[in-house]
């Protein structure tokens, strides 16, 4: 009975597997023929999901493909979406839109192997077709040139920018603006019509011109903080007891941020206001109000004596002091010093010639150190000496003098405005007087030779000459 029992137990077991085995094989063949009549259906239908240059044409047979195409191109729009919520239609009417007769769709056909209609579940089956489509070229660019957002007031795209305020600056946002790259619109809607696009924003494809540097650029954060080092820069000028301050509230003005968001320091600015300072503080020439050793106030006019700033110099000097934000107190550059910012500026020790009565007194720290007699420029032959406010170029021990008609030697020479100077003149034995009038110099001022050395051994260079006539 066990025997038994277990032949019956494997021949029920045999029987049920080949019955699994002829169902499964029938629905394998169900199946097969199944994606076989598919296939079949695919040799003439386009597969799921197929778009043509953006006409749905999913499952739809290829001899109705031309009536599809001819209904797009009547009812065809193209939504243009612009920047403030804007949007215009173009339609295929306006540009006389039409299917080419002449065609590569059926390189689409060629492309869609009927076997292989399964893989247009998991592979997009989007197709662009470059002669699909025909359009009036003038029409279209009539229309694209008659578009509003070609039209209205343009607002020019602008840089994030910087504003000045309470010492510091601040960023200031971008502007975005409307203009239309024409080109790049142009191009963007023919493509967009050849394939059978329904929307196009204008933004995303990069329609518009656009500012280069907005807030969020790495440039914008830079140039801000080169801005406030700049800024920081403070020069107080001193000019004697008076104080000139430069600082941010200032130099503001002289700061330039170019199209590429670079600084640049206006040069000819800082000029301007160094120009300013000389003008204001510089006194070369001035009228001197002198007390003279004969008991009279004169008044001095002109000459070379004075301050003077180097305006070159003082320029380029503000200009680094801007690059480092430096913080400074000082003297600006001079092209020529004065020996005090007080007074007549000629402070106690000076050359004192007076033309009128042929006289010379030297005084030093104060005190008369020697005068005498001189002889000045012959005004009679258009030689008179100089008047005014000088002082002392250089002196030199044994100098020739040579002019038009005359060469000398002189122990002791001390010029102070260009070949005028006073020296010896061992060829005179008198001096003073009038002598001046008729056999006077060539300007320059003639002293004896006990004169001219004490004065030539106290004296330095910069010491003021004074020069008048009462």
């Amino acid at each position: 009975m066990r025997g038994i029992n277990k032949r019956n137990k494997v021949r029920i077991k045999e029987f049920i597997i080949r019955h699994i085995t002829e169902r499964v094989l029938i629905a394998a063949g169900i199946l097969i023929l199944l994606y076989l009549l598919a296939a079949l259906y695919f040799t003439s239908h386009f597969f799921y999901g197929t778009v043509l240059n953006g006409v749905p044409v999913s499952l739809k047979s290829h001899k109705d493909v031309d009536k599809i195409m001819e209904n797009h191109v009547q009812t065809y729009k193209l939504l243009l979406t612009e920047r403030n919520g804007e949007s215009e239609v173009l339609t295929g009417q306006d540009i006389t839109l039409s299917q080419n007769e002449r065609n590569n769709i059926p390189r689409v056909y060629k492309n869609q192997k009927s076997y292989k209609w399964i893989t247009a579940f998991f592979i997009p089956q989007k197709f662009y077709v470059d002669n699909l489509f025909l359009y009036d070229k003038v029409k279209l660019a009539d229309k694209i040139k008659a578009l509003n957002c070609l039209n209205n007031k343009t607002i020019e795209p602008q840089n994030a920018s910087f504003r000045y305020k309470d010492g510091t600056y601040e960023a200031v946002a971008e502007v975005y603006g409307n203009k239309i790259r024409k080109d790049t619109l142009t191009k963007v809607i023919t493509a967009g019509i050849k394939k059978g696009a329904e929307i196009l924003n204008l933004e995303d494809n990069h329609c518009y011109e656009n500012p280069v540097y907005t807030l969020n650029s790495a440039k914008t954060r830079n140039t801000l903080e080169a801005l406030n080092e700049f800024v920081k820069t403070s020069i107080t000028y001193k000019f004697g007891t008076k104080r000139e301050r430069l600082d941010g509230s200032i130099l503001n003005n002289w700061l330039i941020v170019d199209d590429n968001l670079d600084v640049v320091i206006n040069r000819a600015e800082i000029m301007k206001y160094v120009k300013a300072l000389s003008k204001k503080y510089d006194t070369v020439g001035i009228n001197r109000s002198f007390q003279s050793s004969v008991g009279k106030v004169i008044e001095v006019k002109g000459g070379i004596y004075g301050w003077k700033l180097d305006k070159e110099e003082e320029t380029e000097a503000i200009y680094h002091h801007i690059l480092q934000g430096a913080t400074v107190m000082k003297e600006p550059a001079y092209a020529q010093k004065a020996v005090s910012r007080e007074g007549n500026e000629i402070g106690d020790t000076y050359v004192e010639i007076n033309i009128t009565r042929q006289h010379v007194w030297f005084y030093k720290d104060g005190k008369l150190l020697i005068h005498g007699p001189v002889v000045t420029g012959n005004p009679n032959r258009g030689n008179p000496t100089v008047v005014g406010a000088y002082m002392l170029n250089y002196k030199q021990n044994s100098a020739t003098l040579a002019g038009l008609n005359y060469k000398v030697v002189v122990k002791y020479w001390m010029p102070f405005y260009g070949n005028i100077g006073l020296h010896d003149a061992s060829w005179r034995h008198t001096f003073g007087g009038e002598i001046y009038k008729n056999r006077g110099t060539h300007g320059c001022v003639n002293a004896p030779l006990y004169l001219a050395k004490k004065i030539y051994e106290n004296l330095e260079d910069g010491t003021p000459f004074i020069s008048y006539e009462e």
